[in-house]
């Protein structure tokens, strides 16, 4: 059996060390070797940091629970209450118009509209002819489109029919009647000042 002495290691520690110096190309081999070495142990260190560092959370750790069943309450909430818009925005929706009976009141100021409209004799001016409609009309339809119209191109002179009822809601009434120029369909809508002429068609 060999003897093991500390001069025999000494020599096998001299040839290792030795050896990078014997020539350049042993220095730029042990050179890259320790490069390679070192890379390997830089990449490799961190994850044996993580893989031996690695514990299971703590329980006091229930703050961060709470926190996140309080996050996916309120996404569960916010997705709860979508449906109930949408629902809220379908009930906004307009109802159409109640049929009904004319009320009396509608065809009488039909009637009296349509005998002021063709109420114009020669010398009257537009302010007065606008006058005798303003009881019967309502103020911004007065201003806005009566206000435009000459009584002196208007043919008609009087009222020749009986009111025909066209259409009948509890809002409005659309009431036709004839006259010797013509006839007019007039919609009286119920307002707060009671029922007035909003529109009309037929004439100039």
């Amino acid at each position: 059996m060999p003897i093991r002495t500390n001069r025999g290691r000494s020599a096998v520690y001299r040839r290792l060390w030795g050896w990078p110096l014997r020539s350049p190309r042993h220095l730029v081999a042990a050179i890259v070797g320790l490069a390679v070495i070192a890379i390997v142990v830089a990449v490799v260190a961190p994850y044996l940091k993580n893989a031996g560092g690695h514990h299971s959370p703590p329980a006091s750790s229930g703050f961060t629970s709470d926190s996140s069943s309080s996050a996916t309450a309120t996404d569960a909430s916010t997705t709860s209450s979508a449906p109930t818009t949408t629902q809220t925005r379908l009930t906004t929706v307009p109802e159409a118009p109640t049929p009904a009976l004319p009320a009396p009141q509608a065809v009488t100021v039909a009637r009296s509209w349509a005998a002021a409209w063709v109420n114009h004799p020669l010398g009257m001016t537009s302010a007065q002819w606008l006058d005798q409609l303003r009881p019967y009309t309502e103020p911004e339809f007065l201003a806005a489109a009566m206000s435009t119209i000459d009584p002196g191109n208007i043919t008609a002179t009087t009222v020749t029919g009986q009111p025909q009822i066209l259409a009948s809601y509890t809002s409005s009434v659309v009431v036709r009647l004839a006259t010797n120029g013509g006839t007019l369909d007039i919609t009286v809508v119920n307002t707060p000042q009671g029922w007035l002429v909003s529109s009309y068609s037929g004439g100039p």
